[in-house]
C-alpha cells in the first residue's frame, strides 16, 4: 500500500504519503484563502519527500468534509483528477474522522465530540466513543444546539468553547492517511469521493433578478 492523502475542508491545506505502516512525509500550512494555489505544490512536496515517485502510489485518500463548499471542492476535483490521470482508486474520508482518530492517537480517551468551524455561528460536528466510534453526525447545527458535550477538539469547538476544547485544531493528512490505510488493510470500505456539503453553497444565484435584454 501505498497512499496519498490530502485534505482541503478546514482552513488548512495538508497532503501527505503513507506506506501503510506508518507516514513517509506530511505537510501542513493553515491559510483558507489560498487551497488552489498550495495544493499541488504541496502534494509534489511530500512526493518528493517521501522519495515516491506517484506512478508508484497504489490509491489517493482525500477528506470529503464536512467543510465550505469552496475549500472542499479543490480537493475533491484534484482527487478526481489525479485518479483519473494515474489509474488509481480514490478513497473518500470523513475530514471529522480523520479529526478523531489523530485526537485518539494525541492522547484523547473516553467520549468527545468533533467540532469544525462552519460560519455562519455554526459548526460542523460528530461524537465518538470510547473506543473512537463515531456515534452520531455528521451534521452542522449553531453550537447551542448540539447534544451534550463532555469533552470536544477541533476548531469550532475551540471557538465556542465547547467541552474543555483543545486540539488538534484542523485535520492533518497524516491522521486520515493512516486512518484511511487502517480501513483498508481491515477490508472495510471508505466513503466515494463526493462532498459532504450539509448545507446549501453560501453563494448562490439571486431570486426574483430583473431581466436587462430586451423582450
Amino acid at each position: 500500500m501505498l497512499l496519498l492523502a490530502f485534505d482541503t475542508a478546514t482552513p488548512a491545506v495538508t497532503a501527505a504519503v503513507h506506506d501503510g505502516t506508518a507516514v513517509l512525509a506530511e505537510a501542513f500550512q493553515v491559510d483558507a484563502r489560498r487551497h488552489g494555489e498550495l495544493l499541488l505544490p504541496t502534494v509534489d512536496r511530500v512526493l518528493r519527500e517521501a522519495g515516491v515517485d506517484k506512478r508508484d502510489l497504489t490509491g489517493i485518500a482525500v477528506g470529503v468534509g464536512p467543510g465550505p463548499y469552496t475549500g472542499l471542492r479543490v480537493g475533491l476535483v484534484t482527487a478526481a483528477a489525479l485518479g483519473d490521470a494515474l489509474g488509481l482508486p480514490v478513497h473518500g474520508v470523513c475530514t471529522l474522522d480523520a479529526i478523531a482518530h489523530q485526537a485518539r492517537r494525541e492522547g484523547v480517551e473516553g467520549p468527545f465530540t468533533v467540532a469544525t468551524d462552519a460560519r455562519r455561528k455554526e459548526v460542523y460536528w460528530a461524537a465518538y466513543d470510547a473506543e473512537g466510534r463515531r456515534t452520531a453526525g455528521p451534521a452542522v447545527d449553531r453550537p447551542a444546539e448540539l447534544p451534550p458535550v463532555e469533552r470536544a477538539v477541533g476548531a469550532g469547538a475551540l471557538l465556542y468553547g465547547l467541552g474543555g476544547a483543545s486540539g488538534p485544531e484542523h485535520v492533518s493528512a497524516g491522521a486520515l492517511a493512516d486512518f484511511a490505510a487502517a480501513e483498508l488493510a481491515a477490508g472495510r470500505e471508505l466513503l466515494a469521493n463526493a462532498p459532504l456539503y450539509l448545507r446549501r453553497p453560501d453563494a448562490q444565484v439571486p431570486a426574483g433578478y430583473k431581466a436587462v435584454l430586451p423582450q
